[in-house]
């Protein structure tokens, strides 16, 4: 597939903007990253874009560097990632060289304080808007396993504190061996 390479300069404007204007991780990045490159441009497919956030969510590292990897090199290949990367990282490398210079005065700053208080509302609904959607993704597998599997796995860290990594695990394993037996029937009807 050909790359567009006259994608550039949106890419990069697009990534600064959500970097920028991202306070509260990784999670809501992604789903503006949604909202902005499946719904407003249309460079992705919603399902491509599901893909993107389960590969960022189970590689280690940044979810934001991680998604502007996959769909920089989507775009324009190699330099795509690059330039989404740049976009992604100024902002808080900026923000946070701002910061560490004035930490004690935004440490004592009230105003400061309270405007952080005040964003985490905003974050704490972003989050959730990523939760449902997800939700109604494995939902709509209508996949038994898979559904079991969420309720499972919010069981297991909610009330038990399990560690996400394990879950993660043994999700993945659970998927592995999934595809494994479906394979096995499949190759089994085929001879």
């Amino acid at each position: 597939m050909k790359k567009d390479y006259s994608k550039l300069g949106t890419l990069f404007r697009c990534m600064f903007m959500l970097s920028a204007c991202t306070f509260g991780g990784g999670f809501v990045i992604v789903s503006l990253m949604k909202k902005k490159f499946v719904e407003e441009l249309k460079w992705l497919e919603e399902e491509e874009m599901l893909d993107v956030t389960a590969i960022t969510q189970s590689a280690p590292g940044p979810l934001p560097v991680n998604a502007s990897v996959i769909i920089g090199y989507r775009m324009a290949g190699v330099v795509g990632s690059l330039t989404a990367i740049l976009g992604t990282i100024l902002p808080p490398m900026i923000i946070i060289s701002i910061i560490s210079v004035f930490y004690q005065q935004f440490r004592t700053n009230p105003y400061i304080a309270v405007a952080l208080q005040v964003m985490r509302a905003g974050v704490a609904a972003v989050i959730f808007d990523v939760v449902i959607n997800l939700a109604k993704n494995v939902l709509n597998t209508k996949r038994v396993l898979y559904i079991a599997m969420m309720l499972l796995a919010f069981i297991s860290t909610y009330l038990f504190g399990v560690s996400a990594m394990i879950i993660i695990f043994l999700c993945l394993g659970i998927g592995l061996a999934d595809l494994a037996v479906a394979l096995y029937k499949k190759k089994k009807e085929g001879a």
